[in-house]
């Protein structure tokens, strides 16, 4: 199939030609859009007369469908298995991956109208998947699988942190960093992210929150998780439990803790692995305070504003736990006010 290029830079013309050459036109479908994620792809909804809905993925070019890194990695979670939508069908040249629908109602947006039982059923059951996916992922290890060649190594984690520097403080809050407490602050970085790169790795989704999380048909489905690799086993658990879209009481974070260590058996108490768990959310939570100031100011994308806030609270309380790190909260409180 050859794509017109007028067509392929097109969202509508690039539908309209999926729906084509995939015999769906014929239904007479309603196209609706959907509300996309931080990536550069954009979604939209086909509602059917006959048939259950789909979900198409545009991404902003064409693609080898066997080289996306979104399929390389469904199918070793298919293989685990865990819970993720189904690939329907695709259109290289076009750009367009056609997926299962799983509805609207995230994680996140569930929660507001949970019962605590049902609130406490749901993050147990989170909780559970990102077991299975480092015990599965560890058993199913192979060079064939993107995720067992990347990693958050030093070099991955100190590029997340220079992003919260560029994005957040500098750009986002407009400060401008003297050159001596830039090198000041990149040399506490490197002990963070040394301390966490010589943790064991597992494999980790790398977005494992609340809005990454779909309620469908009565359990939890995974997507976003073509970023997948190794890393600290703290990294999924961060993500989730010290969510930027979402508040947990201390206590309910504590269980959902003690709850991981019973799952995996973990030999370790929880005292030195809740200090590994704030270790990875004193850096996760800086670097998405850098997504957000990127999304912000070079995006022209204001949603994130919202969440920073709670993000803040995140980094303070997670400086006020780690006395060793003294000296870069100083640093950091210097440019940023909630941090003093």
């Amino acid at each position: 199939m050859t794509t017109d290029p007028t067509i392929a830079a097109d969202p509508r013309q690039k539908i309209d030609a999926y729906l084509t050459v995939s015999g769906v036109a014929a239904q007479t479908p309603r196209v609706v859009p959907l509300t996309g994620d931080a990536s550069d792809r954009r979604y939209f909804r086909i509602l059917l007369q006959d048939a259950p809905s789909i979900v198409l993925s545009l991404y902003a070019a064409p693609f080898t469908f066997e080289s996306l890194s979104f399929v390389n990695v469904a199918r070793l979670f298919a293989q685990m298995p865990v819970p993720i939508p189904t690939v329907l069908g695709h259109a290289d040249e076009l750009g367009v991956l056609a997926l299962q629908d799983l509805g609207d109602v995230t994680l996140q947006a569930h929660l507001g109208a949970a019962t605590p039982t049902e609130h406490s059923a749901l993050y147990r059951e989170a909780v559970s998947l990102i077991a299975t996916m480092q015990t599965r992922g560890a058993e199913l290890a192979s060079d064939a699988y993107l995720p067992y060649g990347i990693a958050f190594d030093v070099e991955k984690l100190t590029w997340e942190l220079d992003f919260f520097t560029r994005h957040f403080v500098e750009a986002y809050r407009g400060v401008t960093i003297p050159a001596e407490s830039r090198t000041a602050l990149q040399e506490e970085f490197a002990v963070l992210v040394r301390t966490l790169a010589a943790e064991p790795r597992v494999l980790c989704h790398r977005d494992y929150h609340s809005r990454n999380l779909m309620l469908h048909e009565g359990r939890l489905y995974i997507i976003d998780f073509q970023d997948a690799r190794m890393g600290p086993d703290t990294y999924d658990l961060v993500s989730l439990l010290r969510d930027s879209y979402v508040d947990l009481p201390e206590q309910t974070v504590s269980e959902l803790m003690a709850y991981f260590l019973a799952l995996k058996g973990v030999r370790e108490t929880e005292q030195t692995f809740r200090e590994r768990f704030h270790l990875m959310a004193l850096q996760r939570n800086l670097k998405a305070l850098g997504t957000f100031g990127y999304q912000t100011t070079a995006r022209r994308n204001p949603v994130y504003i919202q969440y920073i806030p709670r993000t803040l609270r995140y980094v303070r309380d997670n400086l006020e736990g780690l006395p060793q790190f003294g000296r870069l909260r100083e640093l950091l409180a210097a440019h940023v006010e909630e941090f003093r």
